[in-house]
This record gives C-alpha cells, structure tokens and sequence, in this order.
C-alpha cells in the first residue's frame, strides 16, 4: 500500500468512517469455561459496546487456549476477512488478552489482520499505531502471557501435589468414576459392572485362562455392558494394552512424566498388585507358560481349577509316600482357610473324565449342526459374490466420476474451481482404492467346506477323545474351548457344575450328564511328604 493511501486509511479507521459492520471474536482457554456462559459474556460486552456505533453482522468463538495458534474460530475470522478485502470491518474483543496469550502470537495475528486492512477494538483499550500506544499494548501481552505461563506452572504444581498424596488428578480410566459429592476429596470408586468385567479379564490373562491380548480384546467385546471403543463393536488394541499396563488398577499410583514414584492410592483396587506383576511377567515374554516342574502332563488342570474355599487358582505337586510318589492339587494362598490341604489328582482327573463325556451330544444332534453350518456356509458365500459384484459396480461409477471432473479441469479457467475438482479427484481416487482392496478379498478364493469345518465338526462330535488321547497343549486348548470358565474344586463335594460354553450347551440340551458333579467328597488322602 503506498504511503497516501495508507495515510487516507488510517485517517478513515480512526475516526471511523465507513467501517459501520463489525464482527466479534471471543475466546476462552477451555470448554468448560465455554459451558460456564464465558463466550456468551463476551459477546454480550462487545454488543454493548457497539451498539449506535457498528453493526455486528459475525460472531466467531474458540475454546482453546491463547497459546495455540491453529484455532477454528480465528482461521474462520482471518477467513472471512480475506472475503471482505474490499470491505474491511472492525474486530471487536472483550480484552486484549482474548486474541492471545503469546506476544510473538500476538504480533503474527495482529499482522495478519492489518495486511487485510482491519483493526481491532476493545471496550477498554485502544489500539493506535504510535509507539507509546504499541508498547503499552505489548505490556499487556506480555502480562497476559506471563499469567498463562503461572497459571499452567500453578496447575501442574497442585496436580503433581495430589498425586503425591495418593489421589488420581487426571480423567478417571475405564472401570473407574469420580464420585459427584460435593467436599470429598478425588478417591476413584468403581464403575460397576465395567470393573468387575476388568478384573475377571486381567485375573483370567494373569492366569493364562486368556493366552494373548487377543483373547482379551475378544472376551471384552463379547461382554455386552462393557464400552466399545468404535462403532462396529469392536475394541482398538491400545485400549487393551493401556488397561493391561496401568498400575491404577492394582490400588497403585504413578506418573514418570511428573517424578511421581509408585505409591499406594486412596481408591480401591480391582486386581491385587501380584496379578498386576504376572501380568507384565506375560506382557514382556518373561512368563509365557509357567515354566514350574508341576506344570506338565501329569497335571492339565493346574491353573484351571478354583479353590472352593477361596476362589483363587489352585496349584499342583507331586509329594513322596513310603513307597511311591503320589499326585494333588491343592491351594497355597496362605489366607486360604483349605490352605495346604491336597485333592488326590487322579480322583479329580476321573470325574472331569465324566464331565467330559457328559458333553458328547449325539450322531443325530451333530450331523444337525453340520447341516447348520453348510447353510451358512452357502449364504456367506452367496453374499460375498452379491458383494463382490456391487463393489466392481462401484468402481466404475467411480472411475466415471473421475474421467468426468478430468474433463471439466480442462475447461476450468479459475484456480480455485481448479483446486476444487483436484481435491474431489483425490477423494474419490481414496474411495476407489479402499474398493478395490475390498473386492481383492472378496474374490479371494475361498477353502471348501469339509476342509475348513472338519476340526471344528471333529472336537464338538467327541471332546473326550481330545482330553484322553491329546497332548499337554491340547487339552489346554480343550478347556478354553469347551468350557465358558475356570471349574471350582472343593474338598468336600468334589468339582462343582461345570459351565459348558455355548456350542456344548445347543448339542447337549438332552444330556442331563453335562451339568453332572460328583454327589460326594473325595476318600481321604494318603499321607504325604514335602508339602
């Protein structure tokens, strides 16, 4: 702009003349100020503060903090007055501080807006360009920015303070709730039925009930009540490593990031802190299998049953007699009122033989289920071919889409409409190749039934043959398959009913054996040693 004309526009925004419009701009550092009426406040002094003088005809709002520079609203503003170029309006602020907390923030906004020939205004502050009126304006940046920096320094200093004193500042994590009570200080309570959700997955992966994070992922979006992350019912991985590796669910607070050293927290615990150790044990390769002497062939239940006492995982040893060594079960927590006291192995091992046998449904029921199965089997493939052809359909809408904006690139004359079409070019070019990866796998070939069911129809037809003639990691995968949890073992009355999981309980429905357990206790144990 040449000095006259830049003389001839000071002379106008001074005294006002022909900037009858003007827009607002108010800001706050958060959305619950946004939610405490702090934009609206704003807004209501800047429209008092206009009116007889301009004309509001645009509001823009943000609720970040003044530190940022990329915020919606002032990209919306420096937008809107780039359209009106020509037609230059005043900016009203509630204060100084509300373009921002930054001075070098301060100076590139106010730039900008003066390279598009407009001007700020507040109720209690006016901008002028001489060097007095600048530095003054500076001062107030500079203070402005000075409070941000002590508030964020205050804030971490009292966040960092009640960490220390055992207490959860940030947002509360899944299976956790903050109680809504007015004077009590932030202990963490439960959110039922989201923890005990939680804590039956973390104890069955401590365990090994649950082989993988997998296995988690899928037993926490089988359980209805629990969250899921996105909409198609599923759960992001992260989200099960975040809640495998915190700490806050054994009672336990930390923050490296902070200097915040492990402590005990006030709230209480879901899992106790040794299944929280097993658990990092398993997630860093360190506990895979157990690798324990009483963990072999001669015991395939050892970690499957529960103690009737405690409910805990029983353990499993072999102990020497007079004359040969002899096999149990038995639980060693040591608040555990059975503590010690062993279930000779082999009467165990019979009656689960008989559970067992209990879920063999019958020839009729089977082919049944195999009928079943190729029914569904022939409509997923008739609707993956159905899929296939809409997905090839919609390629080429897509390709015709793009030849016909190709076509109109070549007649466009404006830049912009140009960069219009290019952007909507890429758009679709995305789309067709999200299609066209999808259609690679739709008309991938597909195995034929009898190969891909054969195992399945195999095990569900005689589980028994599995447990008695399977190996060591057979058997294992025979409990997780066919039971929906751990089996509970008391002293007295032998296994309690078995839950059997869902496929076993539709064949099973007229076998009266499967919800069978031993109506007795066990016969005395013979003396053992090296308990």
């Amino acid at each position: 702009m040449g000095d006259i004309q830049k003389s001839k526009y000071l002379k106008q925004r001074d005294q006002h003349h022909g900037l009858t419009e003007a827009v607002i701009y108010a800001r706050v550092s958060s959305k619950k100020q946004a939610k405490n009426n702090g934009l609206q406040s704003q807004e209501t002094r800047c429209r008092e503060y206009a009116r007889g003088k301009y004309n509001v005809i645009a509001v823009f709002q943000d609720d970040v903090s003044g530190s940022t520079a990329n915020r919606a609203g002032m990209n919306a503003l420096l937008a809107f007055l780039k359209s009106r170029r020509k037609d230059p309006v005043v900016i009203l602020l509630d204060d100084v501080s509300r373009l921002a907390r930054d001075v070098d923030l301060h100076r590139e906004l106010k730039r900008k807006i003066r390279a598009l020939h407009c001007h700020l205004e507040t109720p209690s502050y006016v901008f002028r360009d001489d060097p007095d009126s600048e530095f003054g304006e500076m001062l107030q940046a500079g203070v402005a920015e000075q409070m941000r920096r002590k508030n964020a320094e205050q804030t971490f200093n009292r966040m960092r303070a009640v960490l220390l004193n055992g207490y959860w500042p940030f947002q509360p994590p899944r299976g956790y709730k903050r109680p809504n009570i007015k004077g009590m200080k932030s202990a963490l309570v439960r959110d039922e039925p989201i923890a005990s959700i939680i804590a039956d997955a973390m104890i069955k992966f401590s365990s090994g009930h649950l082989e993988t994070q997998a296995e988690v992922k899928r037993y926490l979006e089988s359980q209805p009540a629990f969250p899921k992350c996105l909409p198609n019912g599923t759960i992001r991985n992260q989200r099960v490593k975040e809640m495998l590796t915190r700490v806050i669910y054994a009672g336990y607070i930390e923050h490296a990031p902070w200097d915040v050293s492990l402590r005990k927290a006030h709230h209480d615990p879901i899992i106790d802190l040794a299944t929280f150790e097993q658990i990092q044990e398993r997630l860093n390769g360190k506990a895979k299998l157990p690798a324990r002497a009483d963990l072999n062939e001669a015991f395939p239940l050892r970690g499957f049953l529960l103690c009737g006492c405690c409910s805990r995982p029983m353990t499993a040893n072999f102990s020497k007699g007079r004359s040969k060594t002899y096999a149990y079960y038995l639980c060693q927590r040591p608040d555990c009122d059975a503590q010690g006291k062993s279930i000779n192995r082999d009467m165990v091992h019979k009656e689960f033989e008989a559970i067992i046998e209990g879920l063999q449904p019958r020839p009729e029921l089977i082919a049944m289920a195999k009928a079943m199965f190729r029914d569904i089997w022939e409509q997923r493939l008739l609707s993956a071919k159905q899929q296939a052809s809409k997905v090839k359909s919609d390629i080429k809408k897509l390709d015709a889409k793009i030849s016909g904006l190709l076509d109109r690139i070549v007649d466009a004359q404006s830049d912009t409409v140009v960069g219009a079409y290019e952007k909507r070019i890429t758009e679709l070019e995305r789309e067709k190749q999200v299609l066209t990866e999808s259609s690679a796998k739709t008309t991938r070939s597909k195995p034929d039934f009898e190969r891909s069911f054969r195992t399945a129809i195999t095990f569900l037809a005689n589980p028994q043959k599995l447990w008695i003639h399977g190996n060591l990691t057979a058997k294992r995968t025979l409990l997780k398959l066919a039971f929906s949890d751990k089996l509970t073992l008391d002293r007295e009355t032998g296994l309690r009913t078995a839950q059997a999981s869902l496929p076993f309980r539709v064949l099973s429905l007229d076998h009266p054996q499967c919800k069978m357990a031993r109506p007795t206790g066990f016969e005395p144990v013979a003396p053992r040693l090296g308990i």
